[in-house]
């Protein structure tokens, strides 16, 4: 499937499992992404994200969002947007 590069993860939080990323493109609740790196590999649905703390429904670019991750991802790894 195409992947359009959304973003790039800048920390890693690991209770609650989160990933912050700093945006690049658009993201929203409910689209499916790829997270790439060195040692990741790892696909997942959006289903929760926070700017400051506060839940939002969609991510646009320069926005850093939270997302939660089922594990472990590294700052600097790649967030790609995986479109059908």
């Amino acid at each position: 499937m195409p992947e359009i590069e959304v973003g790039k993860v800048s920390d890693f939080f690991a209770r609650p499992v989160v990933a912050g990323i700093t945006l690049t493109g658009t993201l929203k609740l409910g689209d499916k992404i790829h997270i790439k790196g060195h040692t990741t590999d790892l696909e997942l649905t959006v289903e929760s994200m926070q700017i400051n703390n506060v839940n939002v429904t969609e991510g646009k670019s320069g926005d850093a969002v939270g997302i939660k991750v089922i594990e472990r991802v590294r700052p600097g790894d790649k967030v790609y947007k995986v479109t059908d």
